[in-house]
Order: C-alpha cells, then structure tokens, then sequence
C-alpha cells in the first residue's frame, strides 16, 4: 500500500504539473462547482471536501488502470469506466503515460505478459562485447555466430528459422556461445519460457521410447514456438540425436507458412563430431608457421561439411539436415592452446573474486594435458575442467 500511495502522488504531481510549451491542463471540477477563490484564500471545509471526493475518485481510478495493466485484474471494471471519464474529465494524459512505463517497467521484472515473450532484449552488443572478452581463441564461431544471429533478428520477414550447427572437441566454447546467445537475446536468459535445451542423452536416453519422445519433442517445441514470437532451442550432443527425433524437429526448422511469417526461431545443434578435422587443419597451418587467425572459413565448412554427410552412412542423423539443406551456419570450434587456458584460468579468478599472478595462472595451464604426444600445443579439455583447477588456490 506504501508503494502504491507514493506512485499516486507521484503520478499526481506529474499530471498537474505538465510541460512548458504544452497546453495548460482542464480545470478540475471542484473549481467550477465552487466558483474562483482569491489566491491565498484559504479553501474551507466545503471546498476540502470536493477535493478530497474527487482525489478519491481519481485514486481508485489509477489504482484499478494499474492493477489492470500490470496483474490484469479488473480489466472489465476499467474499460467500463473509462467512457464515463472521457465523457466528464480526468487528469492529464501526462499521468496515464507514466503508468504505461510503470507498467512496462514491473513487467520487465515479472512475468505479466500474455505471450511470455516480454522478457526479450535482443542486446546485439552485449553479446558481441561478451563474445570479444570471453570467448578466446575462436575467430571464426565469434564472428559467424554474431553475423548469423544479427542478420536474422534484422530480417523483417525472415523465410525459414536460422540453424546454425556447432562443431568441435570438448571444451572449446561450444556450450559457453549457446549460453551466451540465449543470455543476451533473453532477460531470463536459459531460464527463459522461450529457451529450450534439450541434452540427447539426458532426455532421450533409451531408443526404445524414441515414439514416445518423438511426440513429447513435437509437442514441447510447437508450445514454445506457440507461446513466444521469439524462441531459441537448443539440443546438446546433437550427433547422439535419433533420426526418428529429427523427422519431429525438422518441419520447424523449414520454410515458414503464411501463418508463420511474424514467428522467429532459432536452433543450436551443437556436436563434438567433426573436431578431429578441425584440429588437424589447425594443426597444419601451425606447422606451416601460419597463425590460427588466418584458418579461413569455406576452408573448414567444406571440410565439415564432407565428413557429416560422410557419417550419414554411420547413422549420424544430423546429416539430414545438411542434405536437406536446413543447416545455415556450419561453426567450427577450433582447439585450444596453452596461452587461451591462461586466458580462461584468468575469467575464473576473477568470476570467483580471487587474486591471481602469472605464475598461478601458468600452473593451472600446466594442469592440464595437451596433445599432439609430440608438439603438446592443445588443450584435450579446452578450458572445460579449469574452473575446478582454480579450487586448487583457495585457502
């Protein structure tokens, strides 16, 4: 009640005080029931107790328009009551105005909106300031990733939902990316009611009930692409996916319908198949004496491509989507060496509020193993294990 009296004066004073160079606000009504007072006079009982049935009047108003608003109760009432005010008199706008921001504003904070998609941001340079101060080491994902996701939220009227396919070993940023994507285009970020991941193995873990998964997928993702204008899913350890599961994924993934067109959707397939040809490019170009930042692109999505379609004959269901042409990104990941787990070691310190020196940050690279036997250049973990290693400094 506190709370809800002060957003009445508030709004109050805001109303009667309007802008300069706009036009003066009506008179109230007391005034012409009462007739003109000398300034200074004072009021008397009579006029105290106009003021004071109109004030109440105008209180119940603005506290059933933002109930209305913001917890939708007592809606009917309002637009009952609002030709009558329209017909007789009212504040000036100015106060509705700031109660639609009012409104706006707790909505930001809860979940009051029909459609569940309040909550969406879309801060495209939040996440390419995070993806430029996170993610090290990957070029490519950083600006494919940034470029695929921008492009697509600009589209007025995009024809199909954007896919992009992520590829690499363990520990290269692939999860870490998905996270980020889904903080910066959502408040609630992974808690979001238009955010859905999806772990091969932890939710479709028996082929046995690949029916019964079949048609709870479908109908999980068709409410969230129902519910929300906006939505983002994600399925870890993609390559682990059914091919019965996909045929109930793909038809969201094609070209939209009329009925569809105002629908977005994203979809993260991330996998760990395709990592070994990621490295071994990698791999040549160091022995080339050429930096990592100069891997091309076409060169490691053709590469990529080849093997998935390749592995189709293995029964790698998420080749179909590449023969489909469904796939719009193919991000590869690339390994990570000595200097990025520094870089790493260096987040989780400062994530956890810790001190740190080189020399720390060195032992917690040291910590971990690194391949090829011979050149040791990198990291078969990534920088998946280091927040652990840092438990290893705490007092």
């Amino acid at each position: 009640r506190g709370l809800g009296c002060f957003v009445l004066v508030l709004l109050l004073l805001l109303g009667g005080s309007g802008s300069p160079g706009t036009t003066p606000p009506p008179r109230p009504p007391w005034a012409e029931e009462q007739g003109a007072v000398p300034e200074g006079a004072p009021w008397g009982r009579v006029r105290y107790e106009a003021v004071k049935k109109h004030l109440g009047a105008l209180s119940k108003h603005y506290w059933q328009y933002l109930a209305c608003k913001v917890w939708q109760e007592g809606c009917e009432e309002e637009e009952k009551q609002q030709g009558e005010r329209e017909a007789s008199w009212g504040f000036p706008l100015v106060g509705q105005d700031y109660l639609e921001i009012l409104s706006a504003w707790y909505c930001s904070f809860g979940k009051c909106c029909e459609t569940g998609d309040c909550r969406i941001i879309n801060n495209i340079t939040g996440l390419e300031a995070e993806l430029n101060g996170q993610l090290h080491g990957q070029h490519l994902a950083k600006d494919v990733v940034l470029r695929a996701v921008q492009g697509f939220l600009q589209s007025p009227r995009p024809p199909k939902a954007l896919v992009l396919s992520f590829h690499g070993w363990s520990g290269t940023g692939k999860n870490f990316v998905a996270r980020m994507v889904a903080t910066h285009l959502y408040r609630d970020g992974l808690r979001s009611d238009c955010v859905r991941v999806f772990v091969s193995l932890l939710h479709f873990p028996h082929h046995n009930y690949v029916d019964s998964y079949k048609a709870q997928l479908q109908r999980q993702i068709s409410e969230t692409l129902q519910r929300c204008r906006q939505a983002l899913l994600i399925f870890d350890e993609a390559e682990k996916l059914h091919s019965n599961l996909l045929d109930a994924i793909t038809p969201f993934m094609a070209q939209h319908t009329n009925k569809a067109d105002q629908q977005r959707s994203i979809f993260l397939f991330l996998s760990n198949l395709g990592g070994n040809t990621i490295n071994e490019v990698a791999l040549d170009f160091w022995r080339a004496g050429r930096a990592r930042e100069e891997i091309p692109l076409e060169l490691l999505e053709q590469r990529l491509r080849l093997e998935l379609l390749e592995a189709a004959e293995n029964s790698y269901a998420h080749s179909q989507l590449l023969r489909e042409n469904l796939i719009d990104f193919v991000v590869p990941f690339l390994p990570l060496e000595y200097q990025h787990v520094k870089l790493c070691a260096r987040d989780a310190f400062l994530a956890r509020g810790l001190p740190y020196t080189e020399a720390m940050l060195d032992q917690v690279a040291q910590m971990m193993v690194f391949v090829p036997k011979e050149e040791k250049l990198f990291s078969a973990q990534g920088c998946k294990s280091v927040p652990q290693r840092i438990n290893y400094f705490l007092p």
